[in-house]
């Protein structure tokens, strides 16, 4: 039996963002710019022939223009880009997708299909999504504690076998974590 909140999530069925794109020879300040007008902290940059070559991000501007006292109208956002994103493809599992920015130490991660970009996954969206899912199962879990306990007021002290199985259930059931939340793998 397949409950919902149980089954697999792929990354495309995430929060996802519209990813911003621009040309790698955009200047810091206009990538900039454009990153605060759309509400954004990271760009994906494009080479000459609009294939996808770096990604830029707030921090890159913070550590690499900043810090190192570059001037963001002369500095291509190419200089500063971190190259060759790691991204996933839109079918890849929730989990795939975590592991990645996790073990890349990265909060934004381009999204594939069919060799385009489709959107962009920020971390923080995607731990937002996590929170939720697992607030709606602590909810789901009150119901059925309610109805548990019920059952158990109506068998009282009968059977001894009942209530081991209910206490072990009780203690699987209601204290979801959040790798139960976004692996939502069946057991």
């Amino acid at each position: 039996m397949s409950v919902g909140w149980l089954e697999e999530r792929t990354v495309k069925q995430l929060r996802l963002t519209k990813a911003l794109t621009l040309p790698e020879a955009t200047t810091v300040y206009d990538a900039c710019r454009t990153m605060a007008m759309r509400l954004v902290d990271a760009a994906l940059l494009t080479d000459a022939n609009g294939i996808l070559s770096g990604i830029v991000t707030a921090e890159d501007v913070s550590g690499r223009v900043i810090a190192e006292g570059l001037k963001s109208e002369e500095t291509n956002a190419a200089k500063v880009m971190t190259r060759n994103p790691v991204f996933v493809e839109a079918n890849s599992s929730a989990t795939e997708a975590l592991q990645k920015m996790v073990q890349g130490k990265f909060r934004h991660l381009p999204v594939v299909e069919h060799g385009e970009v489709i959107g962009m996954l920020d971390i923080t969206k995607f731990l937002y999504d996590a929170i939720t899912r697992m607030e709606k199962a602590a909810e789901q879990g009150s119901a059925i504690a309610a109805a548990i306990e019920g059952v158990e007021r109506q068998w009282k002290s009968e059977f001894a076998g009942p209530h081991k199985f209910i206490e072990n259930l009780r203690g699987q059931m209601f204290k979801p974590s959040l790798s139960t939340i976004i692996t939502e793998n069946t057991r």
